[in-house]
């Protein structure tokens, strides 16, 4: 629906493990529409969704770049021309590097346009204080968490709107 309410025809994902977003992403756009889809591994998205997206006809939409999305990130900034010029991302990759994501991709974004974070609820773990208080398998991303729902809350490049479905997803309109 997002995309959709965008017209969305140029798109970012970061994270791609098999492909179920992406999939839906490069379904809605139009036909002549690209996803940059960046992850550092491309073998589950081989194995498992690159035959879905050839079943559905949308292969030739995806710009799949196996790789860690910061290089490519910059070397998308390096060209003035991608300033502004993708309608939508979708972030859901390692949480250490989200932030860093945020502010790359809010300058490739177009205003208008939206980012969103997936994981931004880390399994309720934003509600809680005490360190003790959280299952260990939630600890290694729970600051990076915290610091990116902080830095989203304060940034006035963008609108946020929290959605509280799964492990929560972030949508940030860009202003």
């Amino acid at each position: 629906m997002v995309l959709k309410m965008l017209n969305a025809k140029k798109t970012i994902e970061l994270g791609v493990y098999t492909g179920y977003s992406l999939l839906l992403t490069a379904m809605t756009i139009p036909d002549d529409g690209k996803v940059i889809a960046i992850d550092v591994t491309k073998k589950d998205y081989d194995e498992v969704g690159r035959q879905f997206a050839k079943k559905a006809g949308v292969e030739h939409k995806i710009d799949f770049i196996e790789s860690q999305a910061l290089p490519v990130l910059d070397d998308l900034l390096s060209k003035p021309e991608n300033w502004g010029a993708f309608d939508f991302a979708y972030v859901d990759a390692d949480r250490n590097n989200a932030l860093n994501y945020h502010e790359r991709l809010v300058r490739l974004v177009r205003v208008g346009g939206v980012i969103i974070h997936d994981n931004t609820l880390w399994g309720g773990t934003v509600a809680v204080k005490d360190r003790s208080m959280i299952e260990n398998s939630r600890l290694f991303a729970w600051k990076d968490t915290l610091r990116l729902n902080t830095a989203l809350a304060a940034d006035p490049l963008v609108e946020i709107c929290q959605i509280t479905l799964g492990d929560g997803l972030t949508i940030c309109r860009r202003v």
